[in-house]
């Protein structure tokens, strides 16, 4: 047995899951596909966080929002209609689970 497979069983025992691998595989792609429309938070890589409604977004990670906020060091510091983002400043896209309103 390879070590790989032997790795594999011992995460598997360790989940709880068995044998058996319940899901799919889902891709960054597939990810950044599903949260079209839904709240998020862009991270920069200035440190600067904008939160929003994500309307669209390329293969260059550039990012279009609606009903953002800008948030600098935590604190709200603007509030625009649509903003766009140029992908090479994005470090990370997260959603939101909350309402977007929290200030935090």
């Amino acid at each position: 047995m390879s070590r790989f497979v032997a790795q594999r069983k011992k995460e598997r025992k360790m989940s709880g899951s068995g044998d058996k691998v319940v899901g799919t595989t889902k891709t960054p792609a597939d990810f950044l596909k599903s949260i079209r429309g839904r709240p998020v938070v862009v991270k920069l890589n200035s440190g600067v966080d904008y939160r929003g409604i994500l309307a669209c977004l390329d293969g260059y990670m550039n990012i279009a929002m609606e009903q953002t906020e800008e948030y600098v060091n935590g604190q709200l510091k603007n509030k625009y209609g649509d903003a766009f983002i140029r992908g090479n400043n994005v470090l990370y896209i997260s959603t939101v689970k909350g309402p977007l309103a929290d200030g935090a």
